[in-house]
């Protein structure tokens, strides 16, 4: 194991709307924005920033390698929640669609998955005793 790769820092995300991504991550999730300017805006989590990029710069960052295409999930970002129940509620008041859930899976949480503007899937997950 490399020790040196034991902490995640940031996670940049790929979007084709920036202000409708910025908005999103501001009004839904709370988060503060730390920097921004014309290609990207970055948000802080409690433990992470997220790093809001704009499709037609991310080349420059994953090159050889292809930015991937709309329409299919990549990655699950997943937050342990108290209660899953209340988190969709205010996510529902925020107009955010679940793309499933809340369900009890069968690893001891319970979950529900949603999408930014972007595509990016995020899921809810709260530890069941």
């Amino acid at each position: 194991m490399i020790k040196a790769l034991s902490k995640l820092d940031v996670i940049t995300l790929f979007v084709e709307d920036l202000p409708a991504s910025r908005a999103f991550y501001t009004e839904v999730f709370g988060l503060e924005v730390i920097y921004e300017d014309d290609a990207s805006a970055v948000v802080k989590m409690s433990n992470l920033i997220i790093n809001l990029l704009r499709v037609s710069n991310a080349p420059t960052l994953i090159e050889p390698v292809p930015v991937a295409a709309p329409g299919g999930s990549r990655a699950l970002l997943t937050i342990e929640v108290d209660d899953a129940e209340a988190v969709c509620a205010e996510l529902a008041a925020h107009g955010v669609k679940l793309l499933n859930g809340p369900v009890d899976r069968p690893w001891g949480r319970r979950t529900a998955a949603f999408a930014d503007p972007a595509g990016n899937t995020w899921e809810i997950a709260q530890v069941l005793s």
